[in-house]
């Protein structure tokens, strides 16, 4: 897949002592001893940022971390943050009690050329989810470039994503570029045959994406709950399984666009792993998908199932995946999505996996560097896949 450059990137412009508003996701948790829990998304920033560093920028880290609703949280602070970073990067990350104001201002004046300073949360100010123009001002005014590198938040219309672009020069990230070359592509033009894989809970999560990407696909894989709604559809009795009573129409149309089309096809679960009540190990066993014991419940695509799949998808050049296919937090019920992972990880095609919970699936199964792209943006990239646009990228400057 070449690079489809719709916006400007920091390749196209002068950033030597420049002040670079670079707006990142580092919406992560702290463990009990104030330690970074995940630091995926921070060191997934690290290219731009070094980008940045080598090119003699004055970098101005912006993020936000949880959902303070516009009050200061002494947990959400983000200067346990700064630290893990500087531990990252190598160097000293300065960071600040606020994200606005005469402090944030002289810690900005106060950077050289290739230090870096993170903002304290910028979800401490009301006006940041309310994209308060002012307080887009107010941020602007720390910067003289602006650089989206926020996947994960660019479906957000707020101030730091979408307001302070108004009133700077605004170019994506390396990360938001490379995001939107993967998703953008396999949305117009994927490599075919081309598959979807699909799971999680519920149709409506997933209906945009059909949609959206049948008219693509020559390959559907469906599993977890979303299956279940298409197995009740069919009049497969699927006992005390979790299923989407209000995607039954529109699991109906999906299956009049396969009926509709010669060269598609729709694959759903012929065996499952079932548990009752708690699901302990007495109570864990393989069932037929139209013989699921009464009282129990599908918690996981069963053996056949993983094999019918890859047999599916083997000889697909592009296949896309978003949702797991089972209850993946708890074994056994992870074996089909971390089956699935490993799969594609041996695709000899293009594997894209959406954000959130199927990249967790990837990161444990320790594939993640074996797949083309994994998406650091779950709702993001689930926007993208069915053909939205995002407003942080549509913030940024065109090329």
């Amino acid at each position: 897949m070449s690079p489809a450059h719709s916006k400007r990137t920091i390749r196209d412009i002068d950033l030597q002592g420049r002040r670079v508003f670079l707006r990142v996701d580092y919406n992560v948790q702290l463990d009990e001893h104030g330690f970074v829990f995940d630091d995926l998304r921070l060191r997934e920033s690290l290219p731009t940022i070094e980008y940045l560093r080598e090119a003699g920028a004055r970098i101005v880290i912006c993020s936000h971390r949880g959902r303070p609703r516009g009050e200061v949280v002494e947990t959400l602070r983000n200067a346990p943050v700064a630290r893990h970073l500087g531990s990252l990067l190598g160097a000293p990350v300065a960071s600040t009690e606020d994200c606005i104001g005469l402090e944030a201002y002289a810690a900005v004046e106060a950077l050289k050329p290739g230090d870096v300073l993170l903002l304290e949360n910028v979800r401490f100010h009301p006006g940041e989810e309310a994209n308060d123009p002012e307080f887009a001002w107010q941020l602007a005014s720390l910067a003289d470039v602006y650089v989206g590198d926020a996947f994960g938040t660019a479906h957000r219309a707020h101030a730091s994503i979408v307001g302070v672009p108004e009133y700077l020069p605004a170019v994506a990230g390396l990360l938001m570029d490379r995001e939107i070359d993967y998703l953008r592509r396999l949305s117009d033009n994927p490599e075919h045959p081309f598959a979807l894989v699909l799971g999680g809970a519920k149709v409506a999560d997933k209906i945009g994406i059909l949609n959206h990407l049948c008219g693509e696909s020559n390959v559907i894989c469906v599993g977890g709950g979303v299956a279940n709604t298409f197995l009740s559809t069919q009049g497969i009795d699927i006992a005390d399984s979790l299923w989407d009573a209000e995607g039954v129409p529109d699991a109906r149309h999906v299956f009049e666009q396969v009926e509709a089309r010669p060269d598609l096809r729709l694959y759903l679960p012929v065996d499952a792993i079932v548990g009752f009540g708690a699901a302990d190990r007495d109570h864990v066993r393989r069932a037929p998908v139209d013989h699921v014991p009464s009282g129990w419940r599908i918690l996981d695509i069963g053996p056949a199932t993983i094999e019918l799949f890859r047999s599916a998808l083997e000889p697909m050049r592009t296949v896309v995946w978003n949702g797991p296919l089972g209850w993946f937090e708890r074994e056994p019920f992870d074996h089909g999505s971390l089956a699935m992972a490993e799969m594609l990880a041996d695709l000899d095609g293009t594997v894209v996996v959406g954000g959130g919970e199927t990249a967790a699936v990837v990161q444990r199964a320790g594939v993640a560097d074996r797949i083309n792209h994994v998406s650091t943006g779950g709702a993001a990239s689930l926007a993208m896949l069915q053909g939205k646009p995002l407003p942080g990228e549509a913030a940024l400057d065109d090329a």
